[in-house]
């Protein structure tokens, strides 16, 4: 239960909503069960028990007293009024009408109730789906390689509608049931004590075995969990690389595949399914079978001599009685949908638990400005056991442009995601005008640096949005931004202009294009550091020339490190670093390392430069 209450903090305060909940809660029942209760007087009626109701009723108006028996010497002594004055008929009527006027209010207040629901429902949904949002933006790039992503969006999807109508919806039943139970037994017991106690009895018998059904549930239900989890997954795969899937001839492949995930979260679904539908006919197959058992007993009492039950409150119990079956069946339904909503919680709560090794360190300060230099000092990493970097050392005076080149795999790309702190070194240092990055803010920390990557990240939003991207910025300004980038005349030959929508993931602009909108991003962030992955490798010659001039324009007057595949486009850098197995194995200018006729010269010998 520890995850349902951390669920139910998402309200907090929750005596906002538990509050009038709670009271136009019992405001419906009592209103609903006066319906009920009014029909023994109506039964004594038609049966001519005019005897029998006289006794009932007092010859002077009760006293107040908070009781059931108050409110029923009340209602007795006008009852009798009435009949004196106006007849059995006449006191039909007045029943009539309060039964009428009972059920408009206890339906106004039930009403009520559930718009109480609702919105403590809205509220954490809303709140779980922001946390989790804001978890997945905060916390670092690490925890997602380990991760699936189609996982990930059925967590925050899938699983929420699951907490949504199990566990949420639950909690109306939860709440309002067992006033509706406590309510009607207390009215039980004011007619029979006797028969109610039988009733008490027979009950927990029931609840044991709807206990049982209950308990296998949870089991069912995690699993049921993971299985949508993997089913999105292939479905966020499939479609991602639909090209690829058709390039290869893959359709029966990758349809056998998904066909296996689907039919295994099929099965898992049935199993849970079977178990859920069954707390229902037993729970209503034992109400039957106790309202039997009452009906026999009552009639003994009945029968028997000198007994105080009479024929119409008898009528009258049963069907009271038989209005705590629909709440108790509800009540135990809740309780199997609410062990599926406890697994999708504990998914969800997995990622919101998540530790976020990347942080703000205590001592870390604010700095806009870099004056000096950025320092890399005996920096290695591993995945896992696997050494990627092994004491890495270079520093980059200010202004100057870096370039690091290498073999695939040999670190560049992980060493370059160290300076804003996308993951941190397992040992060593990054320094910025001799400060470690981890005593920086991070927000000042990457507000110093432009980022440009191989891959073009944009998104499905308009050409102006994706240049300012979370900036308040004037039109002349983003102008200015894509004019250095090469990217203004056909932003303006675009259908909309700057307010053209590109697309998902900008696809409706060529690779080129979008590399310019990404360069215009960073330019109109003005940082004083440049970090520039391969972003000329991806694009066509042509591309790769406008692009080339649009990152000169963003590189003057700024310090870059620069990863390229394509090494005519780094000649002129004011280093090389040349990166092989982790380590550094030559560094220098152009002419200097090819004069070594070391790795460097093989890697350009195996290119062919352009003019």
């Amino acid at each position: 239960m520890k995850t349902f209450f951390r669920l139910l903090r998402f309200a907090t305060p929750i005596e906002n909503f538990a509050v009038p909940f709670f009271i136009t809660s019992i405001l419906g029942v009592i209103f609903g069960l006066l319906n009920f209760t009014l029909l023994i007087p109506v039964f004594e009626l038609l049966f001519n028990q005019t005897s029998e109701f006289g006794a009932k009723a007092p010859q002077v108006a009760p006293v107040f007293d908070f009781s059931l028996s108050y409110f029923k010497d009340v209602f007795y002594y006008h009852f009798q009024a009435v009949i004196d004055s106006a007849g059995k008929v006449g006191a039909l009527k007045m029943v009539c009408a309060i039964i009428v006027a009972s059920v408009i209010l206890s339906n106004l207040f039930k009403y009520l109730s559930m718009r109480v629901i609702e919105n403590f429902r809205l509220v954490i949904i809303t709140r779980i789906r922001n946390s989790i949002f804001k978890k997945l933006t905060d916390i670092d790039i690490q925890y997602f390689s380990s991760q699936r992503k189609g996982d990930l969006i059925s967590r925050f999807m899938t699983d929420v509608i699951t907490i949504q109508d199990s566990i949420i919806r639950s909690m109306q039943v939860i709440l309002r049931e067992p006033i509706t139970i406590i309510l009607n037994f207390a009215v039980l017991f004011a007619i029979s004590v006797q028969l109610t106690l039988f009733a008490l009895v027979l009950i927990p018998i029931s609840g044991i075995l709807i206990t049982t059904i209950v308990k296998r549930l949870k089991k069912h239900a995690t699993a049921a969990q993971e299985s949508q989890g993997a089913l999105v997954s292939s479905i966020e795969e499939s479609l991602s690389g639909v090209k690829i899937i058709k390039s290869f001839n893959a359709e029966s492949y990758m349809q056998k595949k998904f066909s296996e995930v689907n039919m295994h979260a099929s099965r898992i679904h049935r199993r849970l399914a079977r178990r859920v539908l069954l707390a229902s006919p037993v729970s209503e197959m034992l109400g039957v079978i106790t309202v039997a058992a009452l009906l026999f007993y009552g009639g003994t009492l009945i029968l028997a001599e000198g007994s105080e039950l009479q024929g119409a409150e008898f009528i009258g119990y049963i069907i009271i009685f038989s209005q705590i079956i629909p709440p108790a069946k509800a009540f135990s339904e809740a309780f199997g949908n609410i062990s599926q909503g406890i697994s999708a919680g504990e998914r969800v709560f997995q990622l919101l638990d998540a530790p976020e090794n990347i942080t703000n360190s205590t001592r870390a300060i604010n700095k806009n400005s870099f004056s000096n230099s950025i320092e890399v000092k005996n920096v290695s990493f591993s995945y896992g056991s696997k050494k990627v970097l092994n004491k890495i050392s270079f520093a980059v005076d200010k202004g100057n442009t870096v370039a690091l080149v290498g073999p695939s795999g040999g670190g560049k790309t992980t060493l370059m995601d160290m300076f804003p702190r996308f993951m941190d070194p397992g040992s060593g240092k990054l320094l910025i005008d001799d400060i470690d990055i981890k005593d920086i803010l991070m927000t000042d920390l990457r507000a110093l640096m432009g980022i440009v990557n191989q891959e073009s990240v944009l998104f499905n939003d308009t050409i102006f949005n994706n240049i300012a991207f979370g900036r308040s910025v004037s039109e002349k300004e983003v102008h200015e931004a894509a004019k250095i980038a090469n990217a203004h005349e056909f932003i303006l030959s675009s259908e909309h202009g700057y307010q053209t929508n590109i697309g998902d993931r900008g696809m409706k602009l060529s690779g080129g294009q979008k590399q310019r909108i990404c360069i215009a991003r960073a330019v109109l962030s003005n940082p004083p550091i440049l970090l520039l992955d391969e972003a000329t490798s991806a694009l066509d010659t042509k591309s790769e020339k406008l692009v080339q001039q649009a990152l000169q324009k963003l590189m003057q007057n700024r310090t870059s490190i620069v990863i390229a595949h394509r090494l005519s486009t780094i000649k002129e850098a004011d280093r090389i670093i040349v990166i092989d197995g982790g380590q550094i194995v030559e560094e220098g200018k152009h002419h200097e390392l090819m004069d070594n006729q070391g790795l460097y010269k093989k890697l350009v010998d195996m290119q062919t430069f352009s003019s």
